[in-house]
């Protein structure tokens, strides 16, 4: 007779209490939130920032945020990660009711963001401590290695800041990875085609560089909108990339002016590093591409599209000041972990409202979600759920679909569906895409030729035997699906939907067992025996 396993019941995400302002206002504040409402696990056990962190997280991804109190090496440090990898979490925190809610609200948040308030440096939790001397970053900030095909730790969860006229007077905030092989001097890589990377292509010949810095542990409404990478027709170039996390918190991101250079840092940050980006100083981001003197071609810190990255040469970040929370505090160093849902989450949620706001500015009303699976891989591809209203409508979804395609620097597939359609369930998506599409009208391949990203392998393998670098590569072009009904073509479509909301299985089985049914469940039942279909 087998034994029969009693699952534990998982965390009620939904019975969490609302947070206060100060909870949201910092990232410990919302560390207590999330321990309170038993929604983090915690651990004492000492974790290494070499393979271990990484590893740990992959065991646990999708699950709940991690927050190790021994991180080896630095003691006066606390590391979490996992903080995005469930997305309902998230929700919670900021009071979205639902997913379709989550991109709505979000997408308010884009276009109408608060203007940041400005405090002092003597009140900024960021400055309690001003480091001018020894600035060696890898002693206060731990690097991580993903795997053991990369041959040195970076850190990749800086968010860089840069607010006033080297933005065109907005705010930008965004990840950049960094290697600092030279103590306080450390690679700095800009997507091609990024806002970073538009900073940098204005002021390349800046005298002295260019002053920002590098912000660790932020709000989380601050961590979310740095992930907004590519979405610049709707968050362009001198846009309020900051007020918009101040209107997802409800309250305006502090600012604090640095110390050492004429920049900016987000006041309520855990740490951060000043300094001067200097663009022609370019070295490489590990010594196995210096000795061989090739970019592209080794492996160096795994990409979202989940193949792994390689190390290029890049502009470097000269340190000039390490502030930081009062060490007795134990400043929380969050430890993005690449291509897995944390990381997946924070790329993509604010990508799904930029796409939704950009289908709404091209025709009103017809968009009604986004969603973009882990699968897509963050900026690789969208999910775009349409209603026509009527038959004049009928085409506006070809044009989200090229209009996705041609804002989002190499994104590869783009697929409109009805709103019978559970975006969320990718075996819907496959069962749309099998029954719905004709493959000589309905696939389309508009930008053949466009800029793409070098992340992705098939176009770093279109630069042949040169070097695999963006002026090197080709984008093949993105795909567009229509997998929508032709209008006036919906009783031809009709889908069967059983009776689920006249019948009521408790009159038949005890609570004990259908909770023991259901627990087998698994894949596309679970979307269909939500919706009846």
């Amino acid at each position: 007779m087998a034994l029969e396993v009693s699952r534990p019941a998982p965390p009620d995400i939904r019975a969490a209490d609302t947070p206060s302002a100060d909870e949201i206002r910092s990232l410990p504040g919302s560390l207590e939130w999330l321990r309170r409402n038993g929604l983090m696990l915690e651990s004492a056990v000492e974790v290494s920032g070499d393979l271990e962190l990484t590893g740990v997280q992959k065991h646990l991804d999708g699950s709940l945020p991690l927050l190790f109190e021994n991180v080896k090496g630095y003691p006066h440090n606390r590391v979490v990660t996992n903080l995005f990898a469930n997305i309902e979490i998230i929700d919670r925190l900021f009071g979205w009711a639902s997913p379709q809610e989550r991109t709505g609200r979000l997408a308010h948040a884009l276009t109408h963001p608060l203007p940041c308030a400005v405090i002092p440096g003597d009140e900024a939790p960021c400055q309690e401590e001003v480091i001018t001397e020894d600035l060696e970053v890898n002693r206060y900030v731990p690097p991580i290695r993903h795997t053991h095909l990369e041959s040195e730790l970076t850190i990749g969860s800086g968010n860089s800041v840069v607010v006033g006229d080297y933005f065109h007077g907005g705010s930008h905030i965004g990840y950049n990875r960094m290697n600092f092989r030279w103590g306080n001097v450390g690679t700095f890589q800009a997507s091609p085609g990024s806002h970073m990377w538009q900073v940098i292509t204005e002021h390349y010949r800046s005298e002295g560089g260019i002053p920002l810095t590098m912000c660790f542990g932020l709000p989380v409404a601050c961590t979310l909108i740095a992930g907004g990478g590519f979405d610049y027709v709707v968050l362009p170039r001198g846009g309020d990339e900051l007020g918009a996390a101040g209107a997802v918190q409800g309250f305006p991101v502090r600012l604090v002016k640095a110390r050492t250079v004429d920049a900016w840092a987000v006041a309520d940050s855990e740490l951060v590093l000043e300094g001067y980006l200097k663009p022609r100083d370019k070295r490489y981001e590990t010594k196995e591409a210096e000795d061989h003197d090739t970019q592209g071609r080794y492996h160096f810190h795994p990409e979202w599209a989940g193949y792994m990255g390689k190390a290029y040469k890049a502009p470097t970040f000269h340190v000039s000041a390490i502030t930081r929370r009062r060490p007795q505090s134990r400043p929380v160093i969050y430890a993005l972990g690449v291509h897995m849902l944390d990381c997946h989450n924070i790329d993509s949620t604010v990508r799904e409202s930029a796409i939704y706001e950009l289908c709404e500015r091209l025709q009103p009303g017809i968009v009604q979600d986004v969603n973009i699976p882990f699968p897509m891989t963050d900026w690789g591809g969208c999910i775009i759920q349409v209603k026509k209203r009527n038959r004049i409508e009928e085409g506006w979804q070809r044009n989200f679909l090229a209009a996705a395609l041609s804002m989002s620097q190499g994104m590869r597939l783009a697929i409109a569906v009805d709103t019978d359609i559970d975006i969320y369930s990718m075996d819907d998506i496959i069962w749309a895409l099998t029954t719905r599409v004709n493959p000589h009208a309905d696939i389309l391949n508009p930008i053949p030729g466009g800029i793409g990203q070098t992340f992705q392998p098939s176009e770093r393998m279109t630069a042949g035997e040169r070097e695999w670098t963006a002026s090197n590569t080709r984008f093949e072009g993105g795909m567009g699906i229509d997998a929508t009904i032709p209008f006036g073509y919906e009783n031809d479509f009709m889908r069967p939907v059983y009776p689920i909301d006249r019948v009521d299985p408790g009159r038949w089985f005890r609570p004990d067992d259908l909770a023991r049914a259901r627990s087998l469940m698994q894949g596309w039942v679970l979307s269909l025996a939500r919706t009846g279909r």
